[in-house]
């Protein structure tokens, strides 16, 4: 009787197969960190901070960078990034407040509008980038120097007053609404972060865009030569992640009360931060968007519990620039598997 082909399995150990756990599971790591660092303040702090009022609160802080760090995982998936994220949700909630109060649009046709124009620049971007073949880098960071300049010239600098957005257009400051469920208090904010991650977490896990989202930034000529039409991917991760941006930025009204041109300028590098400590690679093709909620979290959890503490500011950003080099460095590690 002729034997069948056989291979031998390498055995790999305790580290390699911790190695290999972590590469297949990409949240894994950003998930053991949050829950160690919220034990960890829990013992620090006690009932200070194991309170529903100050666990709800960190989702509070987080939801807005929550928000556009879930478009950033979308285009640094297909290995790119946008540093134009923060400013078009800043401009996409000043259009909703100019276009409201300036031109006298009801709030429904202002929103739609922000919307809309959050959307078009995501589609601008995604078109020099997929078509034009320039540098995700470039392209964004251009984009984000005129859109920045686009939102001072065109609100004047101008900010939209609390009182004014509640009296005449509440429907501005609907995802600061809050509502509280036994001590804990929510915003609607924080249920559409929610509903963001875990509706962008099924369709890249369960969908072909979601799959051809990965394949792009694994290897984007092997992507082409599998049918996967690489142009109309990228075009589409980029508008979608303006359209998230431009909900970011009714979110952004919602948390701060009013419409100021000049809220939301850590935008960037925090959405950045937030994927980065979330474990999802810079190389791209690698990644779990509930990573990039989880790392959002973690710096929530740093901020709050060093602020309890009566710690310095300054410790949170040495903190979380360690958290930083110390994903790199884990994301480099875990590449080795598949390499």
């Amino acid at each position: 009787m002729d034997k069948v082909a056989e291979f031998e399995r390498r055995k790999r150990g305790f580290v390699g197969t911790l190695q290999h756990l972590l590469h297949v599971n990409p949240a894994l790591v950003p998930l053991i960190v949050l829950v160690a660092s919220i034990v960890v303040f829990g013992l620090l702090l006690g009932s200070r901070f194991f309170s529903p009022f100050a666990l709800t609160l960190i989702l509070q802080q987080v939801q807005i960078v929550g928000i556009v760090a879930a478009a950033q995982s979308l285009v640094i998936l297909t290995a790119g990034i946008d540093l134009s994220v923060g400013a078009i949700a800043v401009i996409s909630s000043v259009i909703m407040g100019q276009f409201t109060f300036r031109y006298g649009l009801p709030p429904e046709i202002a929103v739609a509008c922000g919307l809309l124009f959050g959307t078009a620049i995501g589609c601008v971007n995604g078109w020099l980038v997929a078509v034009m073949k320039l540098p995700p880098f470039i392209v964004t960071l251009g984009m984000w120097q005129i859109v920045l300049a686009a939102n001072f010239l065109y609100s004047a600098n101008e900010t939209i007053r609390s009182q004014d957005i509640q009296a005449e257009a509440p429907l501005l400051q609907l995802l600061g609404a809050k509502f509280e469920i036994g001590g804990a208090v929510f915003t609607v904010g924080v249920i559409f972060m929610v509903l963001l991650v875990v509706g962008l977490a099924f369709v890249l896990r369960h969908t072909a865009w979601g799959r051809h989202v990965y394949a792009v930034g694994d290897d984007p000529e092997a992507a082409q030569l599998s049918g996967v039409n690489v142009r109309a991917t990228l075009i589409s991760v980029y508008a979608l992640a303006g359209l998230i941006c431009a909900f970011a930025g009714w979110a952004l009204i919602g948390r701060i009360g009013s419409v100021s041109p000049t809220s939301g300028q850590l935008l960037n590098i925090e959405s950045i931060t937030a994927v980065v400590i979330g474990g999802i690679s810079l190389f791209g093709g690698r990644g779990s968007i509930l990573g990039t909620f989880f790392g959002a979290l973690i710096v929530g959890v740093f901020t709050l519990g060093l602020r309890l503490l009566g710690a310095d500011a300054q410790w949170t950003y040495l903190l979380i620039g360690v958290l930083i080099i110390a994903a790199v460095a884990v994301d480099q590690w875990i590449r080795k598997v598949s390499a």
